[in-house]
């Protein structure tokens, strides 16, 4: 017997992989969505890299349900994203597309998989970032398509957003979190700054099984200081 059902948004990445892991340890039937296979996962959907954002919704949202068979999940987690950096001299339009493909579709989409397969009371967790609460001079794309996010987590907690009664909609802040990528390109940063991948896999189980939960609609900042991180909802 599972424990229950989960699907990661992102289930390839750095963070969806230890959010997969995490979960499977857990005795929870996992599904990965991601634009390469999650072998770890019970079932991996593969995106459509070059589908439209309306394509990608339709394959995600069916192939979801395929693999559900009837059940439902109690948690959609998306933690896909990237990031750009560049400002408005170059390439402001190419940088902001692609942030606006690897955060905003995604989490629109997982917001559209929540919708039709989450159960009642479930969790829908999007990820949005620290610094998009002001401007962003340098990333000027990635600070867009974040507060976008941040924009979205609030709608979906109002009344008549679509979702199952109930629901719990959050999204994380992290300002930097300690995967192999970061350790590569920030070799000489505070690493007791950085959050820990299963620190945040941790708070996505305890919410998935109704435990601690925050407020509806909360922008949930990770601050980590000397390896302890604290949650601070954004005002």
């Amino acid at each position: 017997m599972s424990a229950g059902r989960v699907v990661i948004y992102g289930g390839k990445g750095a963070l969806g992989s230890a959010c997969v892991d995490h979960f499977k340890a857990n005795n929870y039937w996992v599904g990965s969505i991601d634009l390469s296979e999650n072998d770890k996962a019970d079932v991996s959907i593969v995106v459509p890299r070059d589908g439209s954002w309306s394509e990608q919704e339709a394959t995600v949202v069916g192939k979801v349900g395929e693999s559900l068979a009837g059940e439902k999940l109690d948690a959609v987690i998306c933690v896909a994203g990237g990031w750009a950096g560049g400002n408005a001299k170059k390439d402001l339009a190419k940088n902001a597309e692609l942030m606006w493909k690897q955060s905003v579709w995604t989490s629109s989409i997982s917001a559209a998989v929540a919708a039709q397969h989450l159960k009642e009371c479930g969790l829908l967790a999007l990820t949005g970032a620290k610094p998009a609460l002001e401007g962003t001079p340098g990333m000027i794309g990635y600070g867009m398509a974040k507060a976008a996010v941040h924009q979205l987590t609030r709608s979906l907690a109002g009344s008549n957003s679509g979702l199952p009664g109930g629901s719990l909609v959050v999204s994380i802040l992290p300002v930097t979190l300690d995967t192999p990528m970061n350790r590569k390109w920030m070799p000489e940063a505070d690493h007791g700054t950085w959050t820990p991948l299963t620190e945040v896999a941790g708070l996505f189980l305890n919410w998935t099984k109704a435990q601690e939960r925050p407020k509806n609609g909360s922008l949930l900042q990770l601050i980590t200081k000397s390896g302890t991180t604290e949650l601070i909802a954004a005002e």
